[in-house]
Protein backbone atom coordinates (compact mmCIF):
# COMPACT_ATOMS: atom_id res chain seq x y z
CA UNK A 1 0.00 0.00 0.00
CA UNK A 2 1.69 3.62 -1.05
CA UNK A 3 2.32 6.38 1.18
CA UNK A 4 -0.78 8.76 2.12
CA UNK A 5 -0.45 12.13 -0.12
CA UNK A 6 -1.63 15.87 1.01
CA UNK A 7 -2.18 18.24 -1.65
CA UNK A 8 -3.56 21.57 -1.56
CA UNK A 9 -5.64 22.32 -5.19
CA UNK A 10 -6.50 25.48 -6.42
CA UNK A 11 -10.40 24.44 -7.21
CA UNK A 12 -13.03 21.82 -7.99
CA UNK A 13 -11.83 21.24 -11.44
CA UNK A 14 -8.68 20.01 -10.30
CA UNK A 15 -10.13 16.92 -8.49
CA UNK A 16 -12.16 14.03 -9.88
CA UNK A 17 -16.06 14.09 -9.51
CA UNK A 18 -16.45 10.79 -9.58
CA UNK A 19 -13.59 9.81 -6.72
CA UNK A 20 -15.19 13.21 -4.41
CA UNK A 21 -19.04 12.42 -5.27
CA UNK A 22 -17.83 8.57 -3.75
CA UNK A 23 -16.64 10.29 -0.45
CA UNK A 24 -19.56 12.82 -0.12
CA UNK A 25 -21.89 10.06 -0.60
CA UNK A 26 -20.61 7.39 2.08
CA UNK A 27 -18.72 9.50 4.89
CA UNK A 28 -21.68 11.61 6.29
CA UNK A 29 -21.05 11.43 10.12
CA UNK A 30 -24.68 11.44 10.50
CA UNK A 31 -26.15 10.29 7.92
CA UNK A 32 -27.91 13.41 6.88
CA UNK A 33 -25.36 15.16 4.76
CA UNK A 34 -24.62 12.40 2.55
CA UNK A 35 -27.68 13.54 0.59
CA UNK A 36 -27.23 17.26 0.58
CA UNK A 37 -26.25 18.29 -2.66
CA UNK A 38 -24.76 21.88 -1.34
CA UNK A 39 -21.15 19.49 -1.50
CA UNK A 40 -21.18 17.40 -4.32
CA UNK A 41 -18.94 17.78 -7.07
CA UNK A 42 -21.08 19.75 -9.68
CA UNK A 43 -22.43 22.22 -7.39
CA UNK A 44 -19.10 23.64 -6.02
CA UNK A 45 -17.27 23.37 -9.28
CA UNK A 46 -20.64 25.89 -10.74
CA UNK A 47 -20.18 28.14 -7.75
CA UNK A 48 -16.48 28.64 -9.32
CA UNK A 49 -17.27 28.18 -12.92
CA UNK A 50 -19.64 30.46 -13.26
CA UNK A 51 -17.69 33.34 -11.29
CA UNK A 52 -19.44 33.14 -8.20
CA UNK A 53 -17.19 31.99 -6.15
CA UNK A 54 -13.70 33.76 -7.70
CA UNK A 55 -10.92 36.04 -6.37
CA UNK A 56 -12.44 38.43 -7.84
CA UNK A 57 -15.24 38.11 -5.58
CA UNK A 58 -13.19 37.52 -2.72
CA UNK A 59 -13.30 33.41 -2.77
CA UNK A 60 -10.79 31.41 -3.59
CA UNK A 61 -11.25 28.20 -3.61
CA UNK A 62 -8.19 25.93 -2.57
CA UNK A 63 -9.76 22.42 -1.20
CA UNK A 64 -7.37 20.16 1.20
CA UNK A 65 -7.29 16.14 -0.47
CA UNK A 66 -5.33 13.43 0.61
CA UNK A 67 -4.67 10.49 -1.60
CA UNK A 68 -2.92 6.94 -1.73
CA UNK A 69 -2.09 5.73 -5.06
CA UNK A 70 -4.23 7.87 -6.98
CA UNK A 71 -7.17 7.31 -4.86
CA UNK A 72 -8.99 9.91 -2.91
CA UNK A 73 -9.21 8.94 0.24
CA UNK A 74 -10.08 11.97 1.97
CA UNK A 75 -11.68 16.32 1.26
CA UNK A 76 -11.88 19.43 3.06
CA UNK A 77 -13.76 22.32 0.76
CA UNK A 78 -11.57 25.20 1.95
CA UNK A 79 -11.41 28.82 0.68
CA UNK A 80 -9.14 31.75 1.63
CA UNK A 81 -11.49 35.06 2.10
CA UNK A 82 -10.83 38.58 2.38
CA UNK A 83 -14.42 39.37 3.78
CA UNK A 84 -16.93 37.86 5.99
CA UNK A 85 -19.74 38.14 3.72
CA UNK A 86 -22.00 34.84 2.56
CA UNK A 87 -21.15 33.23 5.30
CA UNK A 88 -24.30 34.06 8.06
CA UNK A 89 -21.70 33.31 11.08
CA UNK A 90 -20.93 36.80 11.74
CA UNK A 91 -17.52 37.11 13.12
CA UNK A 92 -16.89 40.90 12.81
CA UNK A 93 -16.29 40.89 16.28
CA UNK A 94 -13.45 38.69 16.14
CA UNK A 95 -12.31 40.92 13.05
CA UNK A 96 -12.14 43.86 15.36
CA UNK A 97 -10.60 42.16 18.15
CA UNK A 98 -7.70 41.45 16.29
CA UNK A 99 -7.56 44.67 14.55
CA UNK A 100 -7.03 46.18 18.50
CA UNK A 101 -4.49 43.31 19.05
CA UNK A 102 -2.47 44.49 15.80
CA UNK A 103 -3.32 41.65 14.20
CA UNK A 104 -4.28 41.04 10.62
CA UNK A 105 -7.58 39.33 10.66
CA UNK A 106 -7.83 38.67 6.74
CA UNK A 107 -7.42 36.53 4.46
CA UNK A 108 -8.72 34.21 6.73
CA UNK A 109 -9.60 30.31 5.95
CA UNK A 110 -13.14 29.09 5.86
CA UNK A 111 -14.53 25.24 5.73
CA UNK A 112 -18.15 25.90 4.49
CA UNK A 113 -20.60 25.49 1.33
CA UNK A 114 -20.14 28.85 0.21
CA UNK A 115 -22.88 31.30 0.38
CA UNK A 116 -25.25 28.08 1.58
CA UNK A 117 -25.81 28.11 5.38
CA UNK A 118 -26.71 24.72 5.65
CA UNK A 119 -25.69 22.21 8.11
CA UNK A 120 -23.29 19.08 7.20
CA UNK A 121 -19.62 20.51 7.03
CA UNK A 122 -16.99 17.77 8.21
CA UNK A 123 -13.93 16.48 6.29
CA UNK A 124 -15.14 13.70 4.00
CA UNK A 125 -12.87 10.40 4.80
CA UNK A 126 -13.24 6.97 3.43
CA UNK A 127 -15.21 4.91 6.00
CA UNK A 128 -12.06 2.43 5.51
CA UNK A 129 -9.97 4.83 7.12
CA UNK A 130 -9.70 6.18 10.82
CA UNK A 131 -11.75 9.29 10.73
CA UNK A 132 -10.22 10.82 14.02
CA UNK A 133 -6.67 9.67 12.97
CA UNK A 134 -7.07 11.50 9.40
CA UNK A 135 -9.20 14.71 10.86
CA UNK A 136 -6.34 15.07 13.55
CA UNK A 137 -3.70 14.54 10.55
CA UNK A 138 -5.58 17.23 8.22
CA UNK A 139 -6.37 19.74 10.85
CA UNK A 140 -2.22 19.50 11.63
CA UNK A 141 -1.63 20.33 7.20
CA UNK A 142 -4.17 23.21 7.79
CA UNK A 143 -2.36 24.78 10.73
CA UNK A 144 1.13 24.40 9.06
CA UNK A 145 -0.42 26.13 5.92
CA UNK A 146 -1.51 28.68 7.99
CA UNK A 147 1.68 29.43 9.43
CA UNK A 148 3.80 29.23 6.20
CA UNK A 149 1.21 32.06 4.68
CA UNK A 150 0.46 34.16 7.59
CA UNK A 151 -3.33 33.10 7.78
CA UNK A 152 -4.60 34.32 11.42
CA UNK A 153 -7.79 32.10 11.53
CA UNK A 154 -9.41 28.80 10.51
CA UNK A 155 -13.31 28.63 10.54
CA UNK A 156 -15.40 25.29 9.75
CA UNK A 157 -19.04 26.44 9.53
CA UNK A 158 -22.08 24.62 9.79
CA UNK A 159 -20.68 22.04 11.41
CA UNK A 160 -22.24 18.66 11.29
CA UNK A 161 -22.92 17.68 14.61
CA UNK A 162 -21.38 14.34 14.21
CA UNK A 163 -17.83 15.28 13.12
CA UNK A 164 -17.57 18.09 15.62
CA UNK A 165 -16.42 16.07 18.76
CA UNK A 166 -13.32 14.75 16.39
CA UNK A 167 -12.27 18.18 15.43
CA UNK A 168 -12.86 19.53 18.81
CA UNK A 169 -10.33 16.42 20.09
CA UNK A 170 -7.77 17.98 17.83
CA UNK A 171 -8.09 21.42 19.15
CA UNK A 172 -10.59 23.27 17.61
CA UNK A 173 -13.41 25.48 20.01
CA UNK A 174 -16.99 25.19 19.37
CA UNK A 175 -18.91 28.80 18.59
CA UNK A 176 -23.05 28.05 18.73
CA UNK A 177 -25.37 30.70 16.81
CA UNK A 178 -29.05 29.44 16.23
CA UNK A 179 -31.29 28.74 13.06
CA UNK A 180 -35.00 27.71 12.57
CA UNK A 181 -35.98 25.10 11.30
CA UNK A 182 -39.13 23.14 10.29
CA UNK A 183 -39.69 19.61 11.15
CA UNK A 184 -42.73 16.87 10.15
CA UNK A 185 -44.03 14.87 13.20
CA UNK A 186 -45.69 12.75 10.75
CA UNK A 187 -48.40 15.56 9.52
CA UNK A 188 -51.25 14.15 7.16
CA UNK A 189 -51.57 17.28 4.82
CA UNK A 190 -51.21 21.10 5.37
CA UNK A 191 -54.84 21.29 7.79
CA UNK A 192 -52.49 18.97 9.93
CA UNK A 193 -49.49 21.91 10.04
CA UNK A 194 -52.37 24.23 11.01
CA UNK A 195 -54.05 22.08 13.66
CA UNK A 196 -50.81 22.14 15.78
CA UNK A 197 -51.35 26.12 16.76
CA UNK A 198 -53.03 27.44 18.59
CA UNK A 199 -56.79 29.10 17.50
CA UNK A 200 -54.97 32.95 17.12
CA UNK A 201 -52.21 31.79 14.96
CA UNK A 202 -54.04 29.68 12.77
CA UNK A 203 -56.87 32.78 12.03
CA UNK A 204 -53.48 34.78 11.28
CA UNK A 205 -52.41 31.88 8.81
CA UNK A 206 -55.41 31.31 6.99
CA UNK A 207 -56.03 35.19 6.49
CA UNK A 208 -52.63 35.45 4.86
CA UNK A 209 -53.53 32.67 2.88
CA UNK A 210 -56.62 34.24 1.68
CA UNK A 211 -55.25 37.57 1.12
CA UNK A 212 -52.87 35.96 -1.84
CA UNK A 213 -55.99 33.93 -3.03
CA UNK A 214 -58.38 36.98 -3.07
CA UNK A 215 -55.57 38.89 -5.09
CA UNK A 216 -56.05 36.17 -7.86
CA UNK A 217 -52.81 34.96 -7.29
CA UNK A 218 -51.83 30.54 -6.73
CA UNK A 219 -48.36 29.18 -6.64
CA UNK A 220 -47.67 25.93 -8.34
CA UNK A 221 -44.64 24.06 -7.02
CA UNK A 222 -42.22 22.59 -9.92
CA UNK A 223 -39.78 20.10 -9.20
CA UNK A 224 -36.43 18.66 -11.19
CA UNK A 225 -37.47 17.84 -15.04
CA UNK A 226 -40.76 19.69 -14.65
CA UNK A 227 -38.67 22.61 -14.71
CA UNK A 228 -38.29 24.39 -17.88
CA UNK A 229 -34.75 25.67 -18.11
CA UNK A 230 -35.69 29.25 -19.32
CA UNK A 231 -37.79 29.19 -16.05
CA UNK A 232 -34.17 29.29 -14.09
CA UNK A 233 -33.03 32.37 -15.73
CA UNK A 234 -36.16 33.74 -14.98
CA UNK A 235 -35.69 32.90 -11.01
CA UNK A 236 -32.40 34.62 -11.37
CA UNK A 237 -33.92 37.82 -12.55
CA UNK A 238 -36.26 37.60 -9.41
CA UNK A 239 -33.16 36.89 -7.24
CA UNK A 240 -31.33 39.48 -8.49
CA UNK A 241 -34.36 42.13 -8.62
CA UNK A 242 -34.69 40.82 -4.53
CA UNK A 243 -30.83 41.35 -3.87
CA UNK A 244 -31.20 45.13 -5.27
CA UNK A 245 -33.97 46.32 -3.50
CA UNK A 246 -31.44 46.08 -0.01
CA UNK A 247 -28.54 48.00 -1.88
CA UNK A 248 -25.24 47.16 -0.62
CA UNK A 249 -26.84 45.07 1.83
CA UNK A 250 -28.15 42.78 -0.94
CA UNK A 251 -26.21 39.69 -0.90
CA UNK A 252 -26.30 39.06 -4.34
CA UNK A 253 -24.03 35.98 -4.68
CA UNK A 254 -24.95 34.01 -7.32
CA UNK A 255 -24.17 35.08 -11.08
CA UNK A 256 -27.17 34.72 -14.23
CA UNK A 257 -24.50 31.67 -15.23
CA UNK A 258 -25.19 29.74 -11.91
CA UNK A 259 -28.86 29.88 -12.58
CA UNK A 260 -27.59 28.36 -16.07
CA UNK A 261 -25.95 25.58 -15.20
CA UNK A 262 -28.51 24.39 -12.52
CA UNK A 263 -30.77 24.15 -15.63
CA UNK A 264 -28.24 21.86 -17.17
CA UNK A 265 -27.53 19.83 -14.41
CA UNK A 266 -28.82 20.47 -11.18
CA UNK A 267 -32.33 20.40 -11.76
CA UNK A 268 -32.86 16.94 -9.65
CA UNK A 269 -32.29 18.90 -6.31
CA UNK A 270 -34.53 22.41 -7.38
CA UNK A 271 -38.02 23.08 -6.77
CA UNK A 272 -39.59 26.36 -8.09
CA UNK A 273 -42.49 27.78 -6.21
CA UNK A 274 -43.99 30.15 -8.82
CA UNK A 275 -46.96 32.02 -7.61
CA UNK A 276 -49.13 33.61 -10.78
CA UNK A 277 -52.74 34.58 -11.78
CA UNK A 278 -54.95 32.02 -11.65
CA UNK A 279 -55.67 30.82 -15.19
CA UNK A 280 -51.82 31.27 -16.63
CA UNK A 281 -49.27 29.22 -16.65
CA UNK A 282 -47.05 28.95 -14.21
CA UNK A 283 -43.46 27.91 -16.28
CA UNK A 284 -44.27 31.29 -18.25
CA UNK A 285 -45.86 33.85 -16.25
CA UNK A 286 -45.10 33.71 -12.55
CA UNK A 287 -45.01 37.00 -10.58
CA UNK A 288 -43.08 36.09 -8.14
CA UNK A 289 -41.24 33.21 -7.13
CA UNK A 290 -39.06 31.17 -4.65
CA UNK A 291 -36.11 28.29 -5.49
CA UNK A 292 -35.48 25.83 -3.14
CA UNK A 293 -33.40 22.84 -2.93
CA UNK A 294 -34.39 19.35 -2.34
CA UNK A 295 -31.69 16.33 -0.87
CA UNK A 296 -33.49 13.32 0.18
CA UNK A 297 -36.33 13.91 2.88
CA UNK A 298 -34.96 17.22 3.15
CA UNK A 299 -35.79 20.78 1.88
CA UNK A 300 -33.83 23.57 1.80
CA UNK A 301 -35.28 27.78 1.37
CA UNK A 302 -32.50 29.63 -0.59
CA UNK A 303 -33.77 32.86 -2.91
CA UNK A 304 -37.03 34.10 -3.68
CA UNK A 305 -38.22 37.66 -5.29
CA UNK A 306 -41.10 39.41 -6.87
CA UNK A 307 -42.81 41.47 -9.83
CA UNK A 308 -45.64 42.20 -7.02
CA UNK A 309 -45.66 44.09 -3.76
CA UNK A 310 -48.52 42.19 -2.31
CA UNK A 311 -48.41 41.50 1.56
CA UNK A 312 -48.12 38.10 2.28
CA UNK A 313 -47.09 36.50 -1.00
CA UNK A 314 -43.33 36.24 0.26
CA UNK A 315 -45.24 33.82 3.45
CA UNK A 316 -47.21 32.30 1.14
CA UNK A 317 -44.18 31.58 -1.54
CA UNK A 318 -41.50 30.50 0.95
CA UNK A 319 -43.13 29.31 3.77
CA UNK A 320 -46.56 28.15 3.16
CA UNK A 321 -46.80 26.34 -0.11
CA UNK A 322 -43.03 24.60 0.36
CA UNK A 323 -44.43 23.17 3.76
CA UNK A 324 -47.73 22.38 2.24
CA UNK A 325 -45.22 20.51 -0.89
CA UNK A 326 -43.64 18.97 1.65
CA UNK A 327 -46.02 17.39 3.57
CA UNK A 328 -46.94 15.61 0.61
CA UNK A 329 -43.58 14.57 -0.89
CA UNK A 330 -42.58 12.93 2.78
CA UNK A 331 -40.04 15.34 3.01
CA UNK A 332 -39.29 15.60 6.91
CA UNK A 333 -37.29 18.71 7.39
CA UNK A 334 -37.23 21.95 6.08
CA UNK A 335 -34.76 24.94 6.62
CA UNK A 336 -35.72 27.65 4.85
CA UNK A 337 -32.52 29.72 5.44
CA UNK A 338 -30.82 32.46 7.81
CA UNK A 339 -32.28 35.12 9.62
CA UNK A 340 -35.83 36.22 10.21
CA UNK A 341 -37.71 35.91 13.40
CA UNK A 342 -40.58 35.67 11.78
CA UNK A 343 -40.53 32.20 10.90
CA UNK A 344 -41.19 31.54 14.09
CA UNK A 345 -44.65 32.47 14.09
CA UNK A 346 -44.85 29.62 11.14
CA UNK A 347 -43.48 26.41 13.31
CA UNK A 348 -40.16 26.81 12.48
CA UNK A 349 -38.61 26.15 15.67
CA UNK A 350 -35.04 27.39 16.87
CA UNK A 351 -31.86 24.79 16.55
CA UNK A 352 -27.96 25.77 17.61
CA UNK A 353 -25.84 25.93 14.83
CA UNK A 354 -21.99 24.42 15.68
CA UNK A 355 -19.08 26.25 13.91
CA UNK A 356 -16.15 25.59 14.49
CA UNK A 357 -12.90 27.80 14.77
CA UNK A 358 -8.95 27.69 15.50
CA UNK A 359 -6.34 30.80 15.93
CA UNK A 360 -2.69 30.89 14.89
CA UNK A 361 -2.37 33.62 17.89
CA UNK A 362 -1.97 32.04 21.13
CA UNK A 363 -3.81 35.49 23.37
CA UNK A 364 -6.40 35.66 20.59
CA UNK A 365 -7.39 32.48 21.20
CA UNK A 366 -7.21 32.60 24.49
CA UNK A 367 -9.34 35.77 24.74
CA UNK A 368 -11.93 34.30 22.28
CA UNK A 369 -12.09 30.66 24.14
CA UNK A 370 -13.10 32.51 27.74
CA UNK A 371 -15.88 34.21 25.91
CA UNK A 372 -17.03 31.46 23.95
CA UNK A 373 -18.05 29.76 26.99
CA UNK A 374 -20.44 32.24 28.34
CA UNK A 375 -21.34 32.98 25.09
CA UNK A 376 -22.39 29.50 24.35
CA UNK A 377 -24.52 29.02 27.01
CA UNK A 378 -26.22 32.42 26.99
CA UNK A 379 -26.88 31.20 23.23
CA UNK A 380 -28.86 27.42 24.68
CA UNK A 381 -30.85 29.75 26.95
CA UNK A 382 -32.07 31.51 23.76
CA UNK A 383 -32.75 28.86 21.82
CA UNK A 384 -35.07 27.47 25.06
CA UNK A 385 -36.76 30.61 25.45
CA UNK A 386 -37.79 30.84 21.73
CA UNK A 387 -38.96 27.52 21.19
CA UNK A 388 -40.99 28.07 24.88
CA UNK A 389 -43.01 30.84 23.21
CA UNK A 390 -44.02 29.32 19.83
CA UNK A 391 -47.97 29.53 18.99
CA UNK A 392 -48.62 25.98 19.44
CA UNK A 393 -51.52 24.61 20.96
CA UNK A 394 -51.27 22.76 24.49
CA UNK A 395 -52.10 19.25 23.40
CA UNK A 396 -49.34 19.81 20.39
CA UNK A 397 -45.32 18.19 21.06
CA UNK A 398 -43.13 19.87 18.83
CA UNK A 399 -40.59 17.75 17.49
CA UNK A 400 -37.50 18.89 20.23
CA UNK A 401 -34.08 20.83 18.87
CA UNK A 402 -30.74 18.69 19.67
CA UNK A 403 -29.60 18.87 22.92
CA UNK A 404 -26.53 20.95 23.31
CA UNK A 405 -23.88 21.10 25.84
CA UNK A 406 -22.55 25.20 25.50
Amino acid sequence: MGALQARWHRGMADLPEAQWDRLIASSAPNGQAASSPFYRWRWLHHLERSGSIVPGQGWQSCPLALWRDQQLLAVAPLYLKGHSYGEFVFDQSFAELAGRLGQRYYPKLVGMSPVSPVVGYHFWIDPAEDAAELTAVMLELIDNFCREHGIFSVNFLYVDPGWAPLAEAAGCSRWLNQQSTWSNPGFAGFDDYLASFNANQRRNIKRERRAVAAAGLTVTPLAGDAIPPPLLARMHGFYAMHCARWGPWGSKYLTEEFFAAAADDLREHIVLFAAHSVGTDPATDPLAMSLCVRGGDQLWGRYWGSEVDLENLHFEVCYYAPIDWAIAQGINRFDPGAGGSHKRRRGFMAEPRISLHRWVDPQFAAILQQWLHGANAQMVAQIEAINAELPFTAAYDPPHAPAFEP
